[in-house]
């Protein structure tokens, strides 16, 4: 009866949990029947009736993709250059930052401009010019062809976001620190650096999924050196013209999300926490 009443009385927010309900549904229904699908046999998963249960679960998709001899090694190198694109990129962010915050100087609101117009490039745009690039650098065929332009795509973003969390931190307390003897160094690492670690965290989050997911650049940059290649192109092995794998293809995608799951249940906590009361004037 008292929930009828609250109901009635609060109609639009009763609507708002509805909608917010569906369109949780409908965003994780796609991952649940990629799941799913993993576990389906492959009679199921190549039937006409498509049902959104399996009576016989099976491990098979799985042991075939752990069954590839280089899907260890694509592990490693996709956890090598989303960790290396982590951290480059926060730190290059969080100096970058704090210089545009902090200090004046010629062509800063120019700067900041150019960050906004990097973003609106699509990547696609830009693929054949960094091919090139990384050819004449001698990156091809390299990790390091995957780290670079990963970092270049998420620093604008990650500057623009940290730039808010920086001025978010007085003057005033700066200059207490400075008066307390703390160099400009110690400022920056101890006591700011704690402070913005909120937002260094989501654009943290942003720039692993970026780059844990990229297959654009895998498939242009690594060219003949498969020991190069990263989990997306793993994809592929299972994924033939006449004859698809989707089982294995579900599987390996499943296997490719654990790791951006347990990433973000790592950070979550930090993720929301945001600056609220860090801060007192």
């Amino acid at each position: 009866m008292n929930l009828l009443r609250g109901l009635v009385a609060r109609p639009w927010r009763f609507a708002a949990e509805v909608t917010a309900l569906l369109i949780a549904a409908v965003v994780a229904f796609p991952l649940y029947w990629m799941v799913l699908s993993a576990f389906k046999p492959a009679g199921e998963i190549e039937s006409t009736e498509a049902r959104p249960w399996t009576t016989a679960p099976s491990l098979d998709s799985f042991r075939r993709v752990f069954e590839q001899q280089e899907f260890g090694r694509y592990f490693v190198n996709s956890l090598v250059v989303a960790g290396s694109v982590v951290v480059a990129s926060a730190l290059i962010a969080f100096l970058a930052a704090t210089a545009v915050t902090r200090f004046r100087f010629r062509f800063r609101t120019t700067l900041l401009i150019m960050f906004l117009v990097a973003q609106m490039v699509p990547v696609e745009a830009l693929t054949i010019p960094l091919f090139f690039l990384m050819r004449d650098a001698g990156q091809l065929n390299t990790l390091g062809s995957l780290i670079l332009p990963h970092i270049a795509f998420s620093l604008p973003f990650a500057i623009w976001m940290l730039r808010g969390f920086v001025k978010a931190v007085p003057e005033a307390l700066e200059e207490a620190a400075y008066l307390d003897g703390a160099s400009r160094a110690r400022f920056l690492w101890q006591i700011l650096f704690p402070l913005v670690l909120p937002g260094l965290v989501a654009t943290s989050v942003f720039s692993f999924i970026s780059a844990w997911n990229d297959f654009l650049f895998a498939k242009s940059f690594i060219i003949s050196d498969t020991s190069q290649s990263t989990l997306p192109m793993a994809l592929l092995v299972f994924y033939k013209p006449d004859e698809p794998d989707w089982g294995g293809v579900m599987a390996a995608s499943t296997v490719m999300t654990i790791p951006v799951l347990v990433f973000f249940v790592l950070v979550q906590r930090r993720l929301v926490s945001g600056l609220g009361g860090a801060v007192k004037d």
